[in-house]
């Protein structure tokens, strides 16, 4: 099988939208209080570059997680959803609680910061799975 580049772009723009949902809509105010991030602080970002620069590693992470998929024969929306899971559990998981283990972070800032990324990688996974399959 051959890399759905269409499937890639839609996989990274979710996980950039889920992304938005999860810190602007759903975590906003307790991951600023965590991080000991003020609104002055916040609104003093750039306001165009971090979302371009998340976009492009967003690809980067949907191309990575399609060449996996398709090394595992995840051809459905449920076998694609798993590899995410799978990858999280194995990889991401494990090593950022280690990092935040010995930097004595706050597990709720772990469950806010790390469960988007496990969220994202299933929904990834869902859409390149479900996504039709070009032929080699």
């Amino acid at each position: 099988m051959k890399t759905n580049y269409a499937a890639v772009v839609v996989a990274a723009v979710a996980y950039w939208i889920l992304g938005g949902v999860w810190y602007a809509a759903l975590f906003s105010k307790p991951w600023m209080a965590l991080e000991h991030i003020t609104d002055e602080q916040a609104k003093s970002m750039n306001p165009i570059l971090p979302y371009v620069i998340t976009f492009v590693l967003n690809l980067l992470i949907a191309y990575a997680l399609a060449q996996i998929c398709i090394w595992r024969n995840a051809n459905t929306a449920g076998r694609g959803a798993s590899v995410g899971v799978l990858l999280w559990l194995g990889f991401v998981g494990p090593i950022t609680y280690t990092t935040y283990m010995y930097e004595m972070r706050p597990k709720e800032l772990f469950a806010i910061n790390e469960f988007f990324p496990l969220a994202g990688l299933v929904l990834m996974g869902a859409i390149i799975g479900a996504w039709p399959k070009k032929s080699a």
